[in-house]
């Protein structure tokens, strides 16, 4: 099921004239090849486990950055995919969690709004998650959030979006309604079949200010070394709580 679901998503993006191979040292599963079917980041994958280009940039920051994963109680923004395996298989343990505030459940899923989490405080050694902030209505809440549930000396891993420019707000929270303030823009959401999810913001460099303005006693981009000729590495952002 797993594999034929796998086909159907490949030929839903594929686009022939993007069409290259490599060989890869996958962080996931080891020897493997990398496809690119598409231009965009989840036309990027492995053939072996499925690891989308951003997936495989969070296995090289975990390697570099969270090398004692079997000492760590880690903290991953979701309930599948490639991380989550490798995450399950090689941390001391591993709490996933979606937003699902429709139905604020789903079987064997925990649901929780990164602006305010049920965790106590310094639960995790290592918090990660990828393309979430942007569509966080207030993320230096969610920031503050994160930072709060790690222990001293943990590490925050994650990826959004990044531009060249500064942070731009494209919509905001008023009163319980959204106010767009740019034309909105919607990213595919596959927990809802696909359906759009809008984003509240385009995020620049300047993200690292913010996770200073939430405490964070350090921020920089990994960037992973290419995997291909034709690879562009997706940043990961790195944050760390400072060990008293």
């Amino acid at each position: 099921m797993e594999l034929l679901r796998r086909l159907r998503a490949a030929r839903a993006i594929f686009q022939l004239d993007m069409l290259a191979v490599a060989r890869l040292r996958c962080p996931f599963c080891g020897p493997s090849l990398l496809v690119r079917l598409s231009r965009e980041d989840h036309g990027v994958r492995c053939v072996r486990c499925g690891a989308s280009a951003i997936h495989l940039a969070m296995g090289d920051a975990l390697r570099v950055h969270a090398r004692d994963l079997a000492a760590r109680d880690a903290y991953e923004l979701s309930s599948r995919g490639p991380l989550v395996v490798h995450l399950r298989r090689t941390a001391r343990t591993l709490t996933v969690s979606e937003y699902l505030p429709e139905s604020k459940s789903r079987v064997g899923v925990r649901s929780e709004d990164v602006q305010r989490l049920t965790f106590a405080d310094a639960s995790f050694d290592l918090v990660t998650h990828t393309e979430v902030l942007e569509h966080v209505p207030d993320d230096a809440r969610a920031f503050s959030e994160l930072h709060r549930v790690l222990r001293p000396g943990g590490v925050m891993l994650f990826t959004v979006p990044l531009h060249d420019q500064r942070t731009v707000e494209r919509a905001r929270l008023r009163n319980g309604n959204v106010e767009h303030l740019l034309p909105p823009a919607y990213h595919s959401d596959p927990l809802r079949g696909g359906a759009g999810i809008l984003a509240f913001r385009n995020y620049g460099r300047d993200i690292l200010d913010r996770l200073f303005a939430a405490s964070f006693s350090s921020a920089d981009f990994h960037v992973p070394p290419p995997l291909a000729p034709w690879y562009v590495s997706r940043i990961v952002i790195v944050a760390r709580k400072a060990n008293p």
